[in-house]
């Protein structure tokens, strides 16, 4: 299984999605991780709604590529307001990343490598 987005971007949607969940209203986050996830391409975003129903259970680790169809057959909003309006998305998505054999930490070391 190769996972059509790469886990430092979901970690980089999860930091921002803690960030957005704690912070003040207006002050840019949730504008930041909306433009985030607006700009991952089709397959990105099934991606990222695919590791977020894994960590909440609604599907299996071994059903990703089913997950990924599912959420392109089924994408009706934009992916942006559909992720936002998700309680508990960061931990929803670090609970998939873990159940796909990903740590956060991995993911984020990745990440602030490429930064």
């Amino acid at each position: 299984m190769s996972l059509p987005i790469s886990p430092e971007k979901i970690a980089h949607v999860i930091i921002r999605a803690r960030k957005f969940d704690a912070d003040v209203p207006g002050s840019g986050q949730g504008r930041e991780l909306r433009a985030f996830i607006a700009g991952l391409n089709e397959d990105e975003q099934a991606a990222l709604t695919a590791v977020m129903w894994i960590g909440r259970e609604t599907y299996e680790p071994e059903e990703i590529d089913e997950a990924i169809e599912t959420a392109k057959a089924e994408a009706s909003a934009p992916t942006e307001d559909y992720l936002m309006g998700i309680p508990m998305l960061a931990d929803y998505l670090e609970d998939g990343l873990n159940a796909l054999g990903i740590t956060l930490d991995e993911a984020q070391e990745d990440f602030d490598r490429s930064v």
